[in-house]
């Protein structure tokens, strides 16, 4: 018999494919986010990324025609395989969003759980 542990997140985390502009470290990288709720994101990267500075973030949402900038800290990162040159997969804390984005962002989550697997049905 499975032991079924509490859910010990917060948030739901929605799954859907958005793109990330990642700067850090004196780099800029484009990704795609594996999954993402209010406060974090989940994504896979080509390198590993410093734990200990910020980042700065842009997200690219559908429906907001400029990027949502956000600034954010790697809680944890791992290689996804063993070979060389395989990428990390990596969970971000989203720290800080702009004030200007932050309705943006909270609106577009809060849709797309109105059309995700996870509504109640009564």
């Amino acid at each position: 018999m499975k032991l079924k542990l509490p859910e010990r997140r917060r948030f739901i985390r929605i799954e859907i494919p958005l793109k990330v502009r990642i700067e850090g470290g004196g780099a800029s990288q484009e990704v795609v986010t594996k999954n993402i709720s209010p406060i974090g994101m989940r994504f896979e990267i080509d390198r590993e990324l410093d734990a200990s500075g910020g980042l700065d973030l842009s997200l690219f949402i559908p429906t907001s025609k400029e990027p949502i900038s956000m600034k954010g800290k790697v809680v944890w990162q791992k290689k996804v395989s063993l070979e060389d040159g395989a990428p990390f997969d990596v969970g971000l804390e989203i720290v800080e969003v702009a004030d200007e984005n932050k309705n943006t962002l909270l609106k577009y989550l809060c849709d797309l759980l109105y059309d995700s697997p996870y509504k109640i049905r009564l």
